[in-house]
């Protein structure tokens, strides 16, 4: 698939949209990406409350990040390039009300939006 360039994000995934299923049921393809890192935060688990969720992914715990600022806190995952729709699709897919969009610098340097459940 050909993307435009001027319309490419990065997104940083450190949980389930890493997995093929996910990426072929929310973007309809297989995303490329590259392992990256996100420095100061550390990971936690939040609860599932939608049923079909938990079907659908067989978990049923959102992981989740949480700032600390320490240097020592690391979240490996993958940095993907996805289009301005398909990052309307990865909103969509990480609709809990809990869960908001931000902008973090990765250990490479990349500028990345993440998902972060807020409590």
């Amino acid at each position: 698939m050909e993307i435009e360039r001027a319309s490419i994000q990065n997104l940083f995934s450190y949980g389930t949209l890493q997995r093929e299923t996910i990426q072929l049921a929310t973007f309809g393809r297989k995303l490329e990406g590259r392992p990256d890192v996100l420095v100061g935060y550390s990971s936690s688990l939040v609860p599932i409350s939608d049923q079909q969720v938990v079907e659908n992914t067989g978990e049923t715990h959102y992981r989740n990040i949480l700032f600390t600022g320490e240097a020592s806190d690391l979240i490996e995952g993958t940095v993907f390039e996805v289009t301005h729709a398909e990052l309307r699709s990865a909103d969509s897919y990480e609709a809990d009300e809990n869960y908001e969009r931000i902008t973090v610098v990765l250990k490479s340097g990349t500028k990345a939006w993440v998902f972060m459940h807020r409590p």
